[in-house]
């Protein structure tokens, strides 16, 4: 928790100084600061007291007095001075869509607008259309921005931008004109949360071809809003199932699509370092294509663009400036792991308990997508809310797992349970029925918002059970509407390395727990995933390829992955 306010404190020091129009330098090292430090996974404190944090590339000596500071006081005194120099309900702004910090810098120093009430008061009145570079377009734009906020928090689901995604691809297929669509921006990256969805479309090279698909586009009937229908980018509000999403569709020729599609995946700061490696070739990159002079040497296709720069292909998952950059100069991207490679579900929930299937309506649905096992993990007594099932009903249940074995052919049922850790450390049934499952998922459900030291050592104490062989959603969280618990991740990681206890990926986009770069810290410290859609229904095992990108976004590879194993007995042991 502590790395994650310091890293908005970075961030809001660096829209500040943009906004007073400090050094731009100063601006983007603290930008960088706040990025490194929400990106690592140890607790920062740690780092710190052990000297490691030193070593971090891109933090300085003045940056890590700041956190030492921040340590020690809870606080930083550069931050605090720079909050005294703006109103505040100013930095609100950056909320609105489309308002940078170069925007609330304008409105503040010409209009003195010092929160969104007097932006709105502003544009009503019509002297926010007046500014140099805004207008009356812009005006409009910036009210639909802020209804969007009022009615949205701004940032969506995974899930939720993909089902937007797919409304608008659908019908840009049928559109004549279009020659190649590709989702971009964050939604591509695969990231846990979403801003808003971008969309790249390539069509010939009629003028009239690109309007029409805008004009499809901005007319669709699931179209709630349009802020924004040019001759090349539609930008709209659409209508959801579960939330207005916002959708810019851009159209690019076919010689730019590949660069396009590069430029408008980012991140910015992947961005940022591959023009760097572009200007020192004497190149340049946007989002037209790779230039040498105005001769474009690459453009039409992505691949070719890290080509021509000297790089492997780098997959958009790794598109953050996490040390993708170097290891494809140096060739030596990880080979990612992919939906194909899973060969079962380790966590999934029956009738049994709080889930809507039997265990064989399970089974066959599961080999229809291939998997050669699957496990049976439902609830342990203590989730009474899940009708969490007695040691004498998994009893009964692990008989009725054993007899479906020799009835249903081509997929091995396997036996587990989600096991409860309890308050005490302890876990919901004993170790002598413990031994007779296949696997064993323990999980906290409850007492989550204890201190860090009780919450991590009941953690750490379920992984001394030598029948536990996988801690369920070690964190906890649940995406926009539960904090993670405050869990020593480090201590975790290192004690499954110790135990040889697997760590879940769970799949379901509202948890994605491990997220990406604690997939990463595992991976670098020899830990197994297991990623588990923890489904309670058929179609919950669809939830897979979320788990599956979001390991990738941690680099990890098929060999660290547990269910991609080909069969149960290598890591059960049943049978032998």
């Amino acid at each position: 928790m502590q790395n994650s306010i310091l890293s908005e404190i970075f961030n809001e020091m660096a829209d500040i100084m943009e906004i007073l129009g400090e050094d731009r330098f100063r601006i983007n090292s603290n930008r960088k600061v706040g990025r490194v430090i929400g990106d690592i996974g140890m607790d920062i404190e740690i780092l710190l007291a052990t000297g490691e944090l030193a070593k971090v590339p891109g933090i300085g000596k003045s940056s890590l007095a700041k956190i030492e500071e921040f340590i020690k006081a809870g606080k930083i005194a550069a931050h605090q001075e720079l909050l005294k120099k703006i109103p505040p309900k100013l930095l609100e702004l950056l909320r609105v869509p489309g308002m940078g910090p170069k925007g609330v810098k304008a409105v503040y120093e010409k209009l003195n607008v010092k929160s969104i009430a007097e932006l709105k008061g502003a544009i009503k009145s019509g002297s926010f259309a007046k500014l140099p570079g805004f207008g009356d377009k812009k005006a409009a734009a910036i009210i639909r921005g802020i209804e969007f906020l009022e009615k949205s928090t701004g940032r969506i689901r995974l899930d939720e931008a993909m089902g937007a995604a797919y409304i608008v691809t659908d019908l840009l297929r049928e559109l004549a004109g279009t020659h190649r669509i590709q989702t971009a921006g964050s939604l591509r990256r695969r990231a846990e949360t979403i801003g808003d969805v971008d969309i790249l479309v390539s069509s010939g090279k009629s003028k009239k071809a690109s309007e029409r698909i805008i004009e499809g586009f901005a007319s669709a009937e699931f179209v709630e809003e349009v802020l924004a229908a040019g001759p090349t980018k539609g930008s709209a509000i659409i209508r959801t199932e579960t939330t207005p999403v916002q959708v810019d569709v851009r159209v690019v020729p076919k010689e730019s699509f590949g660069a396009a599609a590069q430029y408008f995946t980012g991140s910015k700061e992947h961005n940022v370092r591959l023009r760097e490696i572009a200007i020192k070739a004497g190149l340049k990159l946007n989002e037209y294509g790779l230039f040498k002079g105005e001769k474009m040497v690459a453009g039409e296709v992505e691949e070719e663009i890290y080509q021509k720069l000297g790089l492997d292909y780098i997959e958009p998952m790794l598109r953050e400036d996490r040390g993708e950059i170097d290891a494809a100069g140096s060739h030596t991207l990880p080979e990612l792991v992919r939906l194909k490679d899973i060969r079962g579900d380790l966590h999934i929930h029956s009738r049994a308990s709080d889930g809507n299937c039997s265990i064989s309506e399970l089974a066959e649905a599961a080999k229809k997508l291939g998997y050669k096992y699957i496990c049976i993990t439902d609830h342990s007594k203590s989730s009474a809310i899940a009708n969490g099932l007695s040691a004498k009903r998994l009893a009964r249940q692990i008989k009725e797992i054993r007899r479906l074995n020799e009835q249903i052919e081509g997929i091995t049922i396997l036996a587990g349970s989600e096991v409860d850790i309890l308050a005490d450390s302890s876990l919901d049934f004993d170790n002598k029925l413990l031994a007779e499952l296949d696997f064993v998922i323990a999980s906290i459900h409850s007492g989550m918002t204890g201190p860090r030291q009780k919450v991590t050592a009941r953690t750490l104490k379920a992984m001394d059970n030598p029948h536990v062989r996988c801690i369920g959603h070690p964190t906890g969280r649940l995406i926009g509407q539960r904090e993670p618990m405050d869990l020593d991740i480090a201590a975790v990681i290192k004690h499954a390395a110790e135990t040889h206890t697997a760590l879940e990926l769970n799949a379901n986009p509202w948890r994605l727990d491990l997220k990406d770069t604690h997939c990463r810290m595992a991976i670098e410290a020899g830990v197994k995933l297991v990623i588990g859609t923890d489904t309670h229904n058929i179609a919950g095992l669809g939830l897979m390829g979320f788990g599956v990108a979001t390991a990738a976004r941690g680099w990890a590879t098929k060999a660290d992955i547990l269910n991609t194993l080909e069969t149960a007995e290598s890591f059960t042991g049943i049978g032998t």
